[in-house]
């Protein structure tokens, strides 16, 4: 895995202001013409992101504008999109979106771009202080914590599996408890267990920084050691890494596994009988979103603090149509 940064991170961002204003052309020339907005997100090569690109560059292109969008190829965290957020502030977009990594870590950058008169627009995750936020386009997080537990639930049979005697033991795998997204989903995943479910115990959560090879090498060390009857698998990376450890285990029919976000590899999961529930997002409608936002900030319309999407829940008995309607593209 590589990491963008320094020159190699200023090069690319005027390759992509080139792409849209012409091989003759400057950065300052194409931005003169047209409105920039720069779009940052953690790690580009996640599906979630593929899919969320390709609804920002069909709204920029309905809007007219110039996109610059920009991540770290695959790794997930704020020391790589901070060097990156450097250099699209020195670039001077009319506006930006960002996709945090960390809920606090980027409020100096996010705060520098403010003071420079540039509106910012986060996307999935959310900056800590949001005073400094035009808009911010997420899924329900929290909403959907509670529908994975429900549907958990559901799947582990847990009115007849669990009882005060004998707790179910679930785990719970994230990419980042830092993030925004990912802190709002346990949390509605906890404070449904807690309310609705109080016969599962919750193991500590296994984090993977997005990655799904640590995430099954954590899981298959989790399965040795407890007795898992669940897994809530917070992202799309750790659905991935819980649906292999449960098979490398030979443990599909005894270990129900709720994932989030229809990775194409997680539809084959469901369709296979690996995964037992997918909660989606809308990815693509996010990055419309965002870039309309961003564009009407920049332009001192007044947008829509928080826009909150549904998360649709999918199962093995969602028709072919909606499992199609909400898979996540791989390019």
């Amino acid at each position: 895995m590589r990491l963008i940064q320094g020159a190699a991170v200023a090069s690319t961002l005027a390759a992509s202001v080139f792409a849209f204003a012409g091989s003759s052309a400057t950065v300052a020339g194409a931005a003169a013409k047209k409105m920039t907005i720069a779009f940052n997100v953690g790690a580009e090569a996640d599906p979630f992101f593929i899919s969320m690109s390709i609804g920002a560059y069909a709204e920029a292109a309905k809007l007219g504008v110039n996109l610059v969008w920009q991540g770290n190829p695959s790794q997930y965290s704020p020391s790589t999109q901070l060097p990156i957020l450097e250099q699209l502030l020195a670039l001077k977009p009319n506006a930006i979106v960002i996709a945090p990594t960390d809920t606090k870590a980027l409020e100096g950058i996010t705060a520098q771009f403010v003071a420079k008169g540039i509106p910012v627009v986060n996307v999935d995750s959310g900056n800590a202080n949001q005073k400094n936020i035009s808009a911010w386009v997420t899924g329900y997080n929290y909403q959907g914590g509670q529908a994975a537990a429900a549907a958990l639930a559901s799947a582990i049979g847990y009115s007849t599996k669990c009882t005060s005697q004998s707790k179910c033991a679930v785990g719970v795998g994230v990419s980042s408890l830092s993030t925004s997204t990912d802190a709002a989903r346990v949390a509605g995943f906890e404070a449904t267990v807690k309310k609705s479910y109080p016969n599962m115990t919750l193991l500590p959560a296994v984090v993977s920084q997005s990655n799904s090879a640590t995430a099954a090498s954590d899981f298959e060390n989790e399965i040795a050691s407890q007795n898992l009857v669940g897994i809530f698998a917070v992202d799309g990376s750790d659905a991935v890494g819980a649906t292999t450890a449960v098979a490398a285990k030979n443990a599909v029919s005894t270990i129900k596994v709720i994932g989030y976000d229809a990775y194409a590899a997680n539809e084959a999961s469901l369709q296979a009988g690996t995964l037992a529930g997918i909660i989606s997002q809308q990815p693509e409608q996010e990055g419309k979103l965002a870039v309309l936002y961003a564009y009407d900030a920049a332009k001192h319309i007044k947008v829509p603090h928080l826009t909150q999407l549904s998360n649709p829940v999918l199962t093995p008995s969602s028709s072919a149509a909606t499992l199609a309607k909400y898979v996540y593209a791989t390019a």
